[in-house]
């Protein structure tokens, strides 16, 4: 058989099950993968009138993102291969026009639904209202494939900030509906927490943000904990735009990784859910690599590197 540094794999699975992965046969002996254990995460919904949480799950800390994956197949062949090396965490969105690959990929895969956690995302101009929140819910579950979401977000604050409070309502139903096993954001400012607390019955479990060492959020991050949600990081590599930083390669060189791996690793050593994008077989075995990697002396290094720096759209500036 022929050898591969990932070895045999078998995982730690979100819900306590060990199972064993096998790659796709692209030759009679395929390679082998690595061992490795996934921590997870346990999501709830703060109830707004007794503060106490409700609706608590367990969700893998890292996963596989799969923005701009829009060409025929190429998101299909991601989540297939990220699946086969160990991912169990997907995150899609209606926005990002995949995810009918994404379900293909996951029953093709042949792993039983409930091992892994598929999130997806109410897009933001669907976003308008109580019914529009169901119906878009209910359209993710057919594109999906699947009868039921592990999480949904709403992707941006409803640019109508009056239908805020109808939005989120329409979450919370899809949510006893059993449409979905958890609710939350994405792009939500600390101020956009804070009013949910006016007109929301529960609270956010995940605000999904873009987080990586050139825009460390701690304010943002505080205030999500503060209402008992998760951070969730998107583009920790902030779309690749700063891995020729001077100051990322030095501490690359010093531990023996790449740059993109030594940033994924400080998103992840936040405590942050963590879903590097990536539709290259080499670059998402790699992503899951850098869990392995050690920032022990870096601590220094990587708070200098912060500079607010946005490498997209950023709703969480707006009112």
């Amino acid at each position: 058989m022929e050898n591969n540094p990932l070895g045999q794999l078998s995982h730690k699975l979100t819900r306590g099950l060990w199972a064993s992965i096998q790659p796709s046969r692209q030759t009679q002996d395929p390679p082998v993968r690595a061992p490795f254990m996934f921590e997870t995460v346990t999501l709830g919904h703060t109830n707004v009138a007794t503060g106490q949480m409700e609706h608590e799950i367990e969700m893998p800390r890292f996963g596989l993102g799969v923005w701009q994956m829009s060409e025929g197949g190429e998101c299909r062949k991601a989540v297939l291969h990220a699946i086969q090396s160990g991912y169990r965490l997907i995150d899609t969105a209606r926005a990002y026009s995949n995810e009918n690959e994404t379900g293909e990929a996951i029953r093709e895969s042949g792993i039983p639904r409930d091992e892994i956690f598929v999130v997806t995302k109410l897009r933001r101009t669907h976003a308008v209202s109580f019914e529009s929140a169901l119906e878009h819910c209910r359209s993710s579950l057919d594109m999906l494939g699947l009868d039921s979401l592990d999480l949904y977000l709403v992707h941006a604050p409803p640019e109508d900030i009056e239908a805020r409070a109808s939005v989120w309502k329409g979450m919370e139903e899809c949510l006893a509906r059993g449409w979905t096993r958890a609710i939350g954001v994405s792009n939500y400012g600390a101020h956009h927490l804070d009013d949910m607390r006016a007109y929301a019955t529960i609270l956010p479990s995940v605000n999904q943000v873009e987080l990586h060492p050139w825009n460390q959020r701690p304010a943002l991050r505080a205030a999500t904990e503060g209402i008992g949600a998760k951070v969730m990081a998107y583009s920790p590599l902030a779309r690749g735009h700063k891995l020729d930083c001077g100051s990322l390669s030095q501490i690359s060189d010093s531990i023996g990784c790449t740059p993109a791996q030594a940033a994924i690793k400080w998103v992840y050593d936040t405590g942050s859910i963590t879903i590097p994008k990536s539709s290259n077989s080499v670059r998402i075995d790699e992503n899951l690599a850098s869990l392995s990697i050690d920032l022990s002396g870096t601590e220094k290094s990587f708070a200098r590197m912060d500079e607010v720096y946005v490498s997209g759209w950023n709703p969480t500036a707006e009112p």
